[in-house]
């Protein structure tokens, strides 16, 4: 294992998209074009599976030093009920495309830091957005929460509007890697609000722990696993630092290279949390997910209906996903879309009622072919072109890209389909990039992505 980490251990994506952003055609993307590709997908999905709704909450109160999101540090919280009601204004400017009301079946809240936001502004985001709209029968809200900051209060506001789901930033217990990455949180905090929301009634508890950080040791992994078993959280993201600091706006200069640990180093960390989650309960779920018997993610798992969008693995498929909210990236199938990432721009385009997005992409066919065989490997760790749909002319060199994988036994080719091996699955990242015919037709010049390992 070694070895392969050492040759496998190249900047990827994380696939949460195809094409990934850096490839996006902005040269042919139009905001007519995208308005045009949204509704046909409204009219196409929003009656038989309903549409998803990211909202992206870009306030944090201190930089967190691992975090490559989009934030707005300030301890101000009147900035709170302004970007409320730019949020709702420009759902509206969504809602005015469409011939009928939106479905929601899935929501999730992220950030930044959404319990920046006072429970009270939260309910008003909520039932603002079913101003005009409806809840699927089979829908499923969720938040992202952090520990320090939420309260009771949070919990049970969220909880009477529909929110079922909420996952917890943890990424380690020790307090030198809590330092380092400026998010010193004690393990009290965590169980608080964790048997706060079981006591309330949510379905679905996560975590989320990193592996990889600075300062980051084998013990520290074994303590946080174990700590974390305390608790059983029904649904952990068990994933790798992404190291990015060329990236602006991120704080991930607080340390350096060298207090990292190795890819080699990395690799046993999540080889041995893997071991201790499974020992635990835990099933692992696509890449770096895992999740007890019990929880939705898994039985998705099980169905054949797990999937992955802007918002990470979800429990089920939406054709439609808009995003709302300062640098959210909307997904109409047909095309991508994102918002402009200055918070003052964002405002000003929506007072003056103007969908914010400034950059996306139109799918070509050759895309949306590309993109399924990437979904397929991500969420079910294969993928066939047995179904002529699914054939294309540069499947051959795909295939002589994926021939080394074959050789170290980390994939199987066989008649119109590959499988990924367990073998393989640590390295499911660079068996997508074999797929990715942008990034083999054009080399970035410069990093652009974070380590596959």
């Amino acid at each position: 294992m070694c070895n392969l980490v050492q040759k496998y251990n190249i900047p990827g994506p994380r696939y949460t998209s195809y094409p990934t952003v850096p490839y996006w055609n902005i040269k042919t993307f139009s905001g007519k074009e995208w308005k045009s590709t949204l509704k046909r997908s409204f009219e196409e999905s929003n009656s038989s599976e309903g549409i998803s709704l990211y909202i992206h909450l870009p306030f944090c109160e201190s930089m967190c030093t691992f975090c490559g999101c989009h934030k707005r540090i300030t301890k101000r919280h009147d900035v709170e009920a302004p970007y409320i009601g730019n949020v709702l204004k420009e759902w509206r400017l969504y809602c005015d495309l469409f011939s009928e009301k939106p479905i929601i079946k899935e929501l999730h809240l992220g950030g930044g830091t959404p319990t920046f936001f006072s429970p009270l502004n939260l309910k008003r985001l909520i039932n603002g957005i079913f101003s005009t709209a409806v809840k699927s029968d089979d829908y499923e809200f969720s938040f992202e929460g952090h520990p320090n900051n939420t309260t009771k209060e949070h919990l049970q506001a969220l909880y009477d509007v529909g929110f079922k789901r909420v996952s917890y930033g943890i990424q380690d217990y020790n307090l030198t890697v809590q330092k380092a990455i400026h998010r010193i949180q004690p393990f009290e905090n965590v169980k608080n609000v964790t048997e706060w929301a079981r006591e309330i009634g949510y379905e679905s508890i996560g975590h989320d722990i990193i592996f990889g950080l600075p300062h980051q040791t084998l013990a520290n992994i074994e303590q946080t696993i174990t700590m974390t078993g305390a608790l059983k959280p029904d649904r952990l993201a068990f994933y790798s630092y992404a190291h990015v600091p060329w990236l602006k706006g991120n704080g991930q200069r607080g340390y350096r290279d060298e207090d990292l640990p190795s890819g080699e180093e990395k690799r046993k960390q999540y080889e041995t949390g893997k071991k201790l989650l499974i020992k635990a309960g835990y099933h692992e779920i696509g890449m770096d997910h895992f999740a007890l018997s019990s929880d939705g993610l898994y039985t998705s798992m099980v169905s054949g209906k797990l999937h992955r969008n802007f918002m990470g693995y979800t429990a089920s498929k939406t054709q439609l996903m808009i995003g709302l909210g300062v640098s959210s990236i909307s997904d109409s199938w047909y095309s991508f879309a994102q918002n402009v990432k200055s918070l003052e721009e964002y405002s000003h385009l929506v007072e003056n009622d103007i969908i914010p997005i400034y950059r996306g992409h139109i799918l070509t066919n050759e895309d949306q072919i590309i993109r399924k065989h990437i979904l397929n490997l991500m969420c079910r760790f294969e993928t066939s072109w047995s179904n002529t749909d699914l054939h294309f002319p540069s499947l051959p060199s795909v295939l002589d890209r994926l021939h080394e994988m074959e050789l170290d036994h980390l994939i199987e080719i066989r008649p119109n389909q590959i499988k990924v091996t367990h073998k393989g699955r640590p390295f499911i990242r660079n068996i997508c990039m074999a797929f990715d015919l942008l990034l083999h037709r054009k080399t970035p010049e410069t990093r652009l992505f974070s380590m596959t390992v």
